[in-house]
């Protein structure tokens, strides 16, 4: 691309809309379409090829118009003419808004589909303030933070940037990546600076005097893929946020923040979170959708083992289908390994099948995931762009905002975890006229099971509301420590870090963190403020090693380690079987031998919560349920040996220390009596409870913006804080991360899902698809799923 480099050259903004503004690539190249450009027909074939049976639903998308709008007069003619010289000279109407929005200083989050070009709005008034600021003495008057989730994003950005070449604008990317001279280089030249919050909390801001020149031209602050800062992770992002806001005040600038988010239920109150202020919401996408075929698969089930075909071995016969016909398909994975196996799996089938492009080789097929090098992603997207590429696998960096759009397929393997991503991923599907396919197959869960076979629940509800708490107290500790290292803390600076502030410096005063002096509270100590905290929660690292060669196998993280590495524990990585011979906690080493001793091993583990305190509660007819604080611990005692034929063949005690969490949970309680009168014996409660706790773990991701293992669950016929039957699911973070109090508030709706999902599985005893968990540290043991129908009956009977 080209752009006059001439200010008085730059043409004038058209006075009337074109239309090729953001127009996606011609992916065609490759396959003939044997079946024609035609979802219909694709569809067809999928099901004549696996059965009719396989759908459980089809939605029609209908195709939405363009609506355009021209470009503002106040766009620095510099940055027009580099963009025109790109293609782009018109705007979707939402990026008009939001733009004029950011120009103007107010705070806005854009929260619009897929592909719709999100990125010009922040780009626009961002490029506009620095070409200005040219005129200043330094010639650096204004300057732009982009921060992201991922260093992918920050270097998508900067490549944009270059390609797009607006004269004189010096931009970089900063994060762990980047050597120290380059670094410097950009703190002190850059315009704008690509990052992360991470690199914001570790380097900028207790090093914010380095950056004093950066920071007093600071106009802007881009936030992108702001909805993936949820849950624990967004507290943190949020504080950091704040901190931010806090040390431009100390150099007298107040930057605007523009955030970009996928589809999220209320992204102006999401927003607000994050920076701490009031923000504007764009939401209305003006751009341009081709029309999609939904649909809702459900995998075959094994003619001999009579389990369900795992969601990634039928994405990867789908998606080789849909190759074939000349779809150029993407099917998205949970997993790295799942997607590796797809891809793998994917190219199986069509070498198979002798399936050739028209230059007599093989259709390409790739995996996409975290992991790869940087140029191996830029060269996968470029082929992919381009056509050459015809199946992709991919792990959710695909959903972040890489710029991939207009394929002819997309197939989701396993519930992603909210409806906006779903959304995001099908998204990818589809361009200019051309309408597309999207399909979810279902994995052997659930939450999958139910939805599948509830269209609505997909397809007639709003995406979810983003959870996070940013004033959870074990959050806020350690960045009001870092707040106070970086300027002293002042009581006008509670405001900004909420309701619990006071409290928490006044804790962190007593015990010796900071020291209170007539001009603010102060870190009191000699070592780093930020190096107490990561973002991100990583937790403490196991490595697997092999005895006498030394070789690292790989890595687990400490707490899954006391599951899977334990002494005796058989473990497989990348098809290759080794047996614990010992886990040593204290140095962080799990040493193994290699090895197929000819069984598996599944560790048995205890748990029990204390209720320390109780903030809400609510009674219902059949059920009393409480939200508040918890202690859960847990402790893995033993291990069993299984025979590929699932005998037993022995089991061993471990000497293992417990592990404790303090957290946030929901829990709700039956009287034995009401149990009794719906079939539910004394004996039989425990089956019966642990089957429905399994039960609700699956289906709370339909409520709350959360995995299943982002959350836990125990359950007793007999609770000594309760003096009842109790069931109780809590977040997997120590303070809470929100999940438990959004069951709390839908816990009818909650329940109500789940007793249907159980009633409705076709299965005898219990499977995965309705009461048997993968997490389970007691082997799925007890299991009553007749009488869980029954307790869960029980609960919902008609509020009072």
């Amino acid at each position: 691309m080209e752009a006059d480099g001439h200010r008085d050259a730059a043409p004038a903004p058209p006075s009337r809309p074109a239309a090729d503004l953001n127009a996606s690539p011609d992916l065609s190249a490759g396959l003939d379409l044997s079946a024609g450009h035609d979802p219909q027909a694709w569809l067809r074939l999928l099901t004549d090829r696996h059965g009719p049976e396989r759908v459980t639903h089809v939605e029609q998308l209908p195709e939405r118009p363009g609506s355009l709008a021209e470009w503002p007069e106040w766009v620095a003619p510099e940055v027009y003419a580099a963009l025109a010289g790109a293609g782009l000279r018109t705007l979707w109407s939402h990026q008009r808004e939001g733009m004029d929005l950011a120009h103007s200083g107010h705070d806005v989050v854009v929260s619009t589909g897929t592909a719709s070009g999100k990125s010009l709005v922040y780009l626009v008034p961002t490029l506009s303030a620095v070409v200005e600021g040219f005129a200043s003495p330094t010639g650096r008057g204004a300057t732009a933070l982009y921060l992201s989730p991922t260093k992918a994003l920050a270097a998508d950005q900067l490549t944009r940037l270059t390609t797009l070449a607006v004269p004189g604008v010096r931009a970089a990317t900063y994060d762990g990546d980047t050597p120290t001279e380059e670094r410097r280089w950009a703190r002190d030249h850059a315009h704008l600076i690509l990052s992360n919050p991470d690199l914001v909390h570790h380097s900028m801001l207790p090093r914010h005097r380095q950056w004093s020149r950066f920071l007093r031209a600071l106009r802007f602050v881009v936030v992108d893929e702001c909805h993936v800062y949820r849950g624990v992770f967004g507290s943190h992002v949020s504080a950091v946020l704040r901190r931010l806001r806090r040390v431009c005040a100390r150099y007298g600038v107040d930057p605007t923040f523009v955030l970009a988010s996928a589809t999220v239920a209320d992204p102006a109150e999401h927003g607000e979170a994050l920076i701490g202020r009031p923000m504007t919401a764009v939401t209305t996408d003006g751009s341009p959708r081709a029309a999609m075929t939904a649909v809702l698969w459900e995998p075959k089930t094994d003619d001999e083992s009579g389990a369900r075909v795992s969601a990634t071995t039928e994405a990867a016969a789908l998606m080789a289908d849909l190759v074939e016909t000349g779809a150029q398909t993407v099917s998205f994975a949970r997993s790295r390994a799942g997607v590796e196996a797809l891809a793998t799996s994917t190219r199986r089938r069509l070498a198979g099948r002798q399936v050739l492009s028209p230059d007599g080789t093989p259709p390409p097929v790739a995996a996409y995931r975290g992991g790869y090098l940087p140029q191996e992603r830029r060269e996968l997207e470029r082929e992919v762009r381009s056509g050459q590429i015809r199946g992709l696998a991919a792990t959710n960096a695909l959903e972040l905002g890489v710029d991939v759009a207009g394929l002819d397929a997309v197939v989701v393997a396993g519930w992603p975890g909210r409806r906006a991503s779903l959304w995001q991923q099908w998204g990818r599907a589809g361009r200019a006229a051309r309408p597309a396919l999207g399909v979810f197959v279902a994995a052997d869960d659930p939450l999958d099971a139910y939805l599948i076979r509830h269209p609505r629940a997909v397809f007639g509800e709003p995406v979810e509301h983003t959870v996070m708490d940013p004033g959870n107290p074990r959050v806020l500790a350690p960045h009001l420590a870092a707040a106070a290292a970086e300027v002293p803390l002042t009581d006008p600076d509670f405001d900004l870090f909420g309701p619990h502030a006071r409290d928490v410096v006044d804790r962190l005063t007593r015990a010796g963190i900071l020291r209170r002096r007539p001009t603010g509270w102060y870190w009191a100590r000699e070592d780093r403020a930020t190096d107490h905290v990561s973002l991100r929660g990583v937790a403490a690292v196991v490595s697997i090693v092999e005895r006498g060669t030394g070789r690292v196998v790989g890595t687990i993280d400490e707490a899954s380690a006391h599951q899977q590495v334990h002494t005796g524990a058989v473990h497989v990585h990348q098809g290759d079987s080794y047996v614990v011979t010992e886990l040593d906690l204290d140095a962080g080493v799990a040493t193994v031998v290699r090895g197929d001793p000819g069984w598996s091993t599944t560790a048995q583990a205890r748990s029990e919560f204390r209720i320390v305190r109780r903030d809400r509660t609510i009674r219902y007819a059949g059920a009393e349920v409480s939200y508040g604080a918890v202690r859960v611990t847990g402790q893995v005692t033993s291990f069993v040996r299984r025979l590929p034929s699932g005998e037993v063949i022995g089991q061993h005690g471990l000497d293992l220390p417990e592990r404790a969490l303090e957290t946030m949970a929901v829990w709700w309680t039956q009287s034995e009596e009401s149990l009794a009168a719906v079939g539910v014996v004394a004996e039989h409660i425990p089956g019966a409870a642990h089957a429905a706790e399994h039960a609700a773990i699956g289906m709370l991701p339909l409520m709350a913006t959360c995995d299943r293992w982002d959350i836990g669950g125990v359950s007793t016929d007999l609770h000594p804080d309760t003096g009842a039957p109790t069931i109780m699911i809590y977040d997997g973070y120590p303070g809470g991360a929100g999940f438990s109090e959004q069951a709390f508030g839908q816990w009818r709706a909650w329940l109500t899902a789940t007793a249907t999902r159980v009633q409705e599985c076709a299965c005898e005893r219990g499977c995965p698809s309705c009461v048997q968990s993968p997490k389970c540290g007691n082997g799925n043991e007890p299991l009553d799923k007749v009488r869980a129908c029954a307790l869960l009956r029980s609960a919902l009977a008609d509020g009072v």
